[in-house]
């Protein structure tokens, strides 16, 4: 084609260059946009993590120093290599996030920017990205726990501030503002059709209150028993016909994935159980560790003082077919007769519970303990337990083989007395800790608690944290809490650990199965907010003789590697139940030597190692926070240096013994009674009913 003349020369390469250039700014354009974006998802399926951390909307929940929470303890994923300084969390309340620099006092109400510049070291990757990473199994079940549980805390922790400070004032909370409860409740109809039958009682029970439950219980059905397979008699094949149901007083539940506490545990067996005769148990349930049982069989109890409950049987009597006419009675039935005794006679009655016929039951709290009267007689009695109290029964679930037709619960307290923070904090400045030491120390006790234990923390500053060890700053101690789904308890929590400056708030949604990333937290404070040379771990139930404890320390050299507590050696896996661990999760038959979970000590040099193999995700998480400790220090054993194992069964696994380390499952009322006693030299026990 011919040039014309009025087209410059260089027109076309002009044209070309504008076009060139367009195509240019456009890419830069995309470039500055996207690109970080593309390198993010980039770098997530490479291994590594993003800046930010977005939740299910896509809404960005990491960007600020406020909502920066804890992330290397929740994603279970270290990125940084220098490990600073933590803050102390003290006079503000905030929340523990490792790795990063101290907060400011007021950092923690600032609202959140998303044009943040500083770089956050800990990033989160996007929920877009989280899905695919789900759909190809790269996380743990475990992680993908911990996932969840970060993005509810997240949320959580935003909402504290939101919570409106006149409900929730220091009026209510901290002045004994009365709580307002109905004296009566009952439900009845379509509200118990919905299978498993559950009454809240918002002000718990007092003496005199009283449950009327009505109901029919089910037919049989046929179960397996494996006592009765065991026993093979008779061509028993271990298939009984089974008519059972619970009636339960529950406490709250403080963390998901664990069950509420049992009050009392009332379970009527129709149809008997292994013993195929009709039998009553009662039992309480602490932290899912149940109590010794109380069986009532139709034998009666004694009339000796301590098998009463105030001055009625423990266990009535009811007619049995293999004692009603056992030799021994027609034997002395014969010999009153032959002296010429006046016999009265006796009226023995039938089980009070038969198979669909309609039954009432009343349960009433007495001053010594519950009774249970079904058809207007008295059956059995249950005294009450320590740690268990009548205004903490929030909560009447009924649930198995029987048929709810109606639950009247009369002459309930008007006012919660306990639940309300207010009875158990003591806002006093006697009970606030000091600030962290500058120096090193000898011991980090890290507490494990749960967000609205009030009473337990409180009984705790009031006894063993009032040690001299303590008092003089050569041993530190910290409570470790993650959140809970009421939004008021995380508020009241948040004053607490204000005021009393003793609180490390993990701000993921609290889990049973998460109770192994709060040892991991507790392994970071110790070295990172403290040089402590030896760290202890606990729960707020646990009593410790501090200066007990130390002395057991220094026992051992302190160049060893040392792991210090009630050791378990050859302990199997179970397979099958509610605790059960699959072959996936623990392939072989015994676990390694592990402290039970209560109290144990380990050096530094061991959480050191531990710290840097959580970094670099080479370390093991199981559901079983003590069984994972063992893991550790058994990797640590085999790879790095000899450890020193101390085993002591005065680490007390299960209550108390005389002259303890450690006592657990120690209620409030017994933790001061514990102290009252050592204060006097005594290291004597407190299991008083």
């Amino acid at each position: 084609m011919r040039r014309t003349k009025s087209e410059p020369p260089n027109s076309r390469r002009f044209r070309l260059s504008h076009f060139l250039f367009g195509i240019g700014v456009l890419y830069l354009l995309f470039v500055s946009c996207e690109f970080p974006q593309f390198l993010r998802v980039v770098s997530t399926l490479s291994g590594d993590e993003s800046d930010g951390r977005l939740d299910g909307t896509g809404v960005e929940v990491g960007s600020t120093e406020d909502s920066d929470l804890s992330k290397s303890i929740v994603s279970s994923v270290y990125k940084d290599a220098f490990h600073r300084r933590l803050e102390d969390n003290r006079d503000q309340g905030a929340p523990f996030r490792p790795n990063k620099e101290p907060m400011k006092e007021g950092d923690e109400h600032l609202p959140e920017s998303p044009k943040e510049t500083r770089p956050l070291r800990h990033g989160r990757i996007t929920a877009k990205i989280i899905q695919e990473r789900k759909r190809t199994n790269d996380l743990s079940v475990l992680e993908r726990m911990a996932d969840e549980a970060w993005i509810l805390g997240s949320k959580a922790w935003k909402e504290v501030d939101k919570v409106d400070e006149k409900e929730l004032g220091d009026g209510s909370v901290f002045e004994g503002k009365p709580e307002s409860c109905p004296s009566w409740i009952s439900m009845s109809g379509e509200e118990l059709l919905k299978g498993d039958s559950l009454m809240f009682l918002p002000c718990g029970l007092a003496a005199g209150s009283s449950i009327t439950l009505v109901g029919t219980p089910h037919y049989a059905h046929k179960e397996y028993v494996p006592q009765l397979a065991k026993l093979k008699k008779g061509g028993q094949s271990g298939m009984v016909p089974v008519s059972q149901f619970m009636v339960e007083l529950q406490g709250l539940k403080s963390v998901d994935g664990e069950d509420p506490p049992k009050i009392l545990h009332l379970n009527p067996r129709v149809r008997g159980d292994w013993s195929q005769h009709p039998v009553i148990e009662h039992n309480t349930c602490y932290r899912m560790h149940w109590g010794t049982p109380q069986r009532c069989d139709g034998r009666p109890s004694g009339d000796e003082e301590d098998m009463l409950v105030d001055g009625n049987r423990r266990c009535e009597k009811w007619m049995r077919n293999d004692i009603s006419d056992s030799k021994e009675s027609k034997t002395t039935s014969w010999f009153k007769r032959f002296i010429g005794r006046e016999q009265k006679p006796e009226v023995t009655w039938p089980f009070p519970l038969i198979e669909g016929r309609m039954f009432v039951l009343t349960l009433r709290a007495g001053v010594d303990g519950y009774h249970i009267n079904i058809g207007g007689r008295h059956v059995t009695s249950f005294p009450y337990r320590t740690g268990f109290a009548l205004e903490d029964a929030t909560g009447l679930a009924v649930k198995g083989d029987v048929d709810v037709h109606s639950i009247y619960a009369t002459a309930l307290p008007t006012s919660h007395p306990s639940f309300s923070p207010q009875r158990v904090l003591e806002m006093s400045e006697t009970w606030k800790v000091k600030p962290l030491p500058k120096g090193p120390i000898r011991l980090f006790i890290g507490v494990l608690s749960a967000s609205n234990h009030f009473a337990e923390r409180m009984a705790v500053r009031k006894t063993w944290m009032q040690s001299d060890a303590i008092k003089s700053s050569d041993v530190v101690a910290r409570f470790f809490v993650a959140l809970n789904p009421r939004k008021e308890v995380n508020a009241v929590l948040k004053k607490e650990a204000a005021y009393f400056g003793d609180i490390v708030i993990l701000p993921f949604m609290d889990r049973y199965e998460l109770v192994v990333l709060k040892t991991v937290a507790i392994c970071e404070f110790g070295v990172q907010n403290v040089s402590a040379v030896y760290v202890m771990k606990c729960d707020d139930d646990t009593f410790i003789r501090v200066e007990t404890v130390l002395k057991e320390i220094e026992k051992v050299p302190q160049e060893k590697s040392l792991y210090m507590g009630n050791l378990n050696l050859l302990h199997r896996p179970l397979r099958n139940g509610k605790w059960a661990v699959t072959y996936e999760e623990w392939p072989e038959e015994v676990y390694p030597p592990y402290a039970n979970g209560p109290a144990y000590v380990i050096s530094s040099d061991i959480v050191t190692f531990i710290l840097s193999q959580y970094k670099d995700r080479r370390l093991r998480l199981f559901k079983m926070e003590d069984v994972s400790m063992g893991m550790w220090v058994e990797r640590y054993n085999n790879t790095v240096a000899a450890v020193q194992y101390s085993h002591s069964w005065k680490f007390c696994q299960y209550g108390c013994m005389e002259d303890y380390f450690t006592a657990h499952y120690q209620s409030p009322r017994q933790m001061i009674c514990l102290w009252d006693k050592l204060s006097r030299g005594r290291a004597h026990c407190c299991n008083f009913r």
